[in-house]
């Protein structure tokens, strides 16, 4: 498969939410992703972009390059390390792509960006019944965070608590 894997453009917007889309169908909350072509704009190509995102596209039989994977990811920052990390938001390969390799080109192109930059890790969270995905993760090395639990503030709770600022 003659593919590459390349920074996201602005061409690239439709199918890369059309992706997002499908991910959270996979993950069984397609009710829940409400991602637009022009949110997504202004996250990667606005004034102050704070998300980044890489494609994987490949060769059609006639020459043409299509998009059928996708990285977003922005930056976090450890201060037990003192230099930042990237925490990749969303990989998706579309199911007939999954198998050639684009998942790991992506997750690479991240691992190099860190090294690259002096990032001290690349993370990510995976659903705990997404086995195929952790089976895959496990096999280039990566560490579950087992004894972490993830908290999220959202809806009326984060208004409210907002609301509580002096």
């Amino acid at each position: 498969m003659n593919d590459a894997i390349r920074p996201m453009r602005e061409d690239d917007l439709p199918e890369v939410v059309a992706m997002v889309h499908e991910l959270a169908d996979y993950e069984r909350e397609p009710e829940s992703c409400l991602l637009t072509p022009a949110q997504l704009r202004t996250a990667l190509f606005g004034p102050a972009p704070a998300l980044f995102g890489h494609v994987a596209e490949v060769a059609g039989s006639d020459g043409s390059r299509r998009v059928v994977g996708c990285a977003l990811w922005f930056l976090n920052f450890s201060t037990w390390k003192g230099v930042h990390g990237i925490y990749l938001e969303d990989l998706y390969v579309r199911p007939e792509y999954r198998g050639h390799g684009l998942g790991r080109a992506l997750l690479a192109t991240l691992a190099g960006i860190c090294t690259e930059r002096g990032y001290a890790r690349l993370e990510w969270s995976v659903l705990d019944w997404n086995t195929p995905s952790i089976g895959f993760y496990r096999s280039i090395g990566a560490v579950g965070m087992d004894e972490w639990t993830t908290f999220r503030l959202t809806g009326t709770p984060l208004a409210d608590l907002a609301a509580d600022r002096s």
